[in-house]
């Protein structure tokens, strides 16, 4: 059977400020996972929106499962997928609601055949809203603290080149200090 789960979060952040979270995995996508339900999560190629391919862990039901997936930009902006090798696909879609505001929708499709996938269909989808709440909430929290510290509208010091797009790095999950992603590579 197919395996549908969806949720979604109305955030008072611009849309832009929530998808360079979601599709930015060196710093970005990292910091909205809710380590109760992941681990690591690694860049394998790329690193932002289409053609980034990342290994992570999932902990669901007293295991680690570790997973790869394609990163795909159906609408570049806007829409964001992972592919996992198994065919799961999750949705990454950030709406604009106006110029503060955003609605963002988290959906995983899969096919799951035989017991397994009778079972999963059942117990899956509870489990999956509960992360997507959870995810949803860390992404409002960090957009929430990128969008007051004024990171995605102009040059974050100390770094000098006017001429890049800045990209948060958090430091500490802990603190709202921030670095633009030129400071933390230029010597």
């Amino acid at each position: 059977p197919e395996i549908l789960v969806s949720e979604s979060r109305t955030v008072p952040v611009p849309a832009a400020t929530a998808y360079e979270l979601i599709a930015d995995y060196h710093t970005g996508h990292s910091s909205i996972l809710p380590p109760e339900y992941f681990g690591r999560l690694e860049v394998l190629a790329g690193g932002r929106g289409a053609g980034t391919r990342v290994r992570f862990e999932m902990k669901a039901f007293g295991k680690v499962n570790v997973a790869e997936a394609e990163v795909t930009e159906p609408v570049p902006g806007r829409e964001l997928r992972e592919t996992l090798s198994d065919g799961t696909v999750t949705t990454f879609l950030v709406e604009p609601l106006g110029a503060a505001e955003c609605r963002v929708t988290f959906t995983t499709r899969y096919d799951r055949p035989g017991l397994r996938g009778w079972v999963e269909r059942f117990v899956a989808p509870a489990y999956l809203r509960k992360v997507y709440v959870a995810e949803l909430a860390q992404l409002e929290r960090v957009a929430g603290m990128l969008a007051g510290s004024g990171v995605f509208s102009r040059g974050c010091p100390p770094c000098p080149n006017a001429s890049h797009t800045p990209r948060p790095l958090p430091n500490s999950m802990a603190s709202a200090r921030m670095r633009c992603a030129m400071a933390a590579t230029t010597p």
